[in-house]
């Protein structure tokens, strides 16, 4: 009989991927006293979550305060819109254990959050909706305590900084756009450009990290306050599972291959499948199948190695991925810019979008999922769409990849980007539409916009889409006239933010085979987990609230604390 080699090394908790669910499941499993291990196939920490806007949808956690709300009106939301019975038992394990999750990473980590003062839920008339206290961000962070790791973290979308790496907080996105109109928001700005310059003699990027970077930054640092060790460019080949249990993992770097046991779990946290062109062609329709806004780490390894270990995968009831319109081009210095339509344009007042027959075809200023599943819906008429404004619009807002108050366009038109046209006709036919169709889309909507309605498709019509308009326009923040010369285009096409279908898994997070029964020793979250809101998109922050909550719940059942109560053991001192 052959005996089994000898693991190079041994460790309690293997965590596969260092996004936020992976970073939270080795952190806790760190905090209770256990010897962990993460790697991460890409060379760069914090995955998909680094270049996110780093909201957290998580209810009546205690950072709420008096916002009002609870577990009984949250799940009343879910209800309404995630309206099936399928991960009912999960999402009632989210909400049940989301509000200490939080509590835990406060207490014992450097994770800071906070309830975003104004964010409605995506459907904030359903039973249950909230407009503020359930979505939370990261503080700030500054990234220079990463010292010498900060090259590590994953930078943000080049495209959502400024000056090529400085990062901008969602409070001070109006400061910039009225930085000729107010003299306050004129010094806020002087100040925060002074501040980035000074960073950048001895940074590669601003170190003032804000969004989803912060909140990946937050995690690192925490990790090595724990002295958790990390390891980039260290691909998982297959998992270790003798007699029916995965007892650790063989992985592929730069030395070759090398087993790694784990004696009491592997967490899986490798981000989902966007980047997996085969599982794309299974799961996604074909409409949806060729762009992604998600990181490049994300290429289906972890349902690969969940698979081959006796897990299944599991699709929601209502889609396998969450998805936004996204614009794309080469710019010329090669770089591929992939740009997500998620609340910088859409719902400004001025901007439309037509198929390629030039009509209108839903309601803009919705959430980012639910315009592109009406670009699904309408079929092959608006795949491509196309976002038309006017000239007034592209200064004020910009439009995709391009800043408000850009002085320089034609880089974008040189790319196919952006298309200019003098009159609305011309600009159809730059897009291969018809002229006449256009023109009456757009008259048609003029005619509603001066009177400050649409009557077409209601856009306005509740607070979520108020929220993203321009309070400063009346009576309807989401509509203006499109009639200032020249015209501008920007075509967008269906692409996902992250995948929902995911290894199934039981309310603690252990993968579970065909049968319901748990893998031993085998973990998911984040986006390896099928998604608990089944391919529905209640809110911001639907990905990210699920990741931290299950990673904590999966990294304590490992370590054998059945209560989730806030970790004792191994010295759980506040970083």
């Amino acid at each position: 009989m052959n005996q089994r080699p000898a693991a190079d090394e041994t460790r309690d908790v293997v965590v596969l991927g260092a996004g936020a669910g992976g970073m939270t499941a080795a952190l806790v499993a760190a905090t209770e006293g256990l010897d962990v291990l993460l790697l991460e196939k890409t060379d760069l920490i914090g995955g998909t979550t680094a270049i996110s806007g780093g909201m957290v949808w998580a209810p009546n956690s205690e950072l709420a305060g008096t916002a009002g709300d609870s577990r009984e009106q949250a799940a009343a939301y879910l209800r309404a819109t995630v309206p099936t019975a399928g991960g009912e038992t999960l999402r009632a394990a989210f909400l049940a254990a989301a509000p200490a999750a939080i509590a835990y990473l406060q207490r014992h980590s450097a994770v800071r959050l906070r309830p975003v003062p104004v964010y409605p839920d995506y459907y904030p008339d359903a039973p249950g909706a909230t407009m503020h206290g359930r979505v939370l961000e990261p503080l700030p962070f500054d990234g220079r305590q990463l010292g010498d790791a900060f090259t590590l973290l994953r930078p943000p979308l080049r495209e959502f900084t400024l000056f090529g790496g400085m990062m901008v907080a969602r409070e001070d996105i109006p400061r910039f756009r009225a930085v000729f109109r107010s003299p306050g928001a004129a010094v806020r700005v002087a100040r925060l450009v002074a501040t980035y310059l000074v960073q950048r003699l001895r940074h590669p990027r601003g170190t003032d990290l804000v969004l989803g970077n912060a909140l990946a930054g937050r995690l690192l640092y925490s990790l090595r306050h724990r002295r958790v060790p990390i390891r980039t460019g260290c691909a998982v080949v297959r998992l270790d599972r003798p007699h029916d249990r995965v007892t650790g993992v063989v992985v592929r770097d730069a030395e070759g291959e090398h087993r790694i046991a784990a004696r009491r779990a592997v967490i899986i946290a490798t981000g989902g499948f966007s980047h997996d062109a085969v599982r794309r062609q299974e799961l996604l329709p074909a409409a949806a199948q060729s762009l992604s806004a998600a990181a490049p780490g994300a290429s289906g390894d972890g349902l690969r190695l969940g698979i081959a270990a006796g897990g299944t995968v599991e699709t929601g009831e209502f889609g396998p991925a969450y998805w936004s319109p996204l614009s794309h081009y080469q710019a010329a210095d090669g770089r591929q810019v992939r740009f997500p339509h998620t609340v910088t344009d859409r719902g400004k007042p001025g901007l439309i979008a037509v198929d390629d027959r030039g009509c209108r075809f839903t309601n803009e200023a919705r959430s980012y999922h639910e315009f592109v599943r009406a670009m699904l819906a309408a079929g092959d008429t608006a795949v491509p769409a196309h976002l038309i404004c006017d000239r007034r619009f592209l200064w004020r807002y910009g439009l995709g990849a391009i800043r408000p108050m850009a002085l320089r366009l034609q880089p974008y038109k040189a790319a196919g980007y952006l298309h200019q046209a003098d009159t609305v006709a011309g600009l159809a036919r730059v897009l291969g539409i018809d002229p006449r169709v256009l023109e009456t889309t757009v008259a048609g909507y003029n005619g509603d916009a001066r009177q400050g309605v649409d009557r077409e498709f209601g856009r306005g019509g509740d607070v979520y889409q108020r929220h993203f308009g321009d309070p400063e326009v009346r009576p309807n923040p989401c509509v203006a006239p499109i009639e200032r010369p020249p015209f501008f285009a920007v075509t967008v096409y269906p692409a996902d933010l992250g995948t929902a279908s995911g290894l199934t898994t039981n309310a603690r997070a252990q993968v579970v085979d065909g049968n319901g029964a748990p893998v031993p020793g085998l973990y998911a979250c984040g986006n390896d987990m099928s998604s608990i809101m089944r391919g529905a998109y209640p809110g911001p922050g639907i990905t990210l609230g699920p990741a931290l909550t299950f990673g904590y719940l999966a990294a304590l059942h490992a370590a054998g604390n059945r209560s989730g109560a806030a970790g004792q053991a191994g010295g759980a001192s506040d970083a």
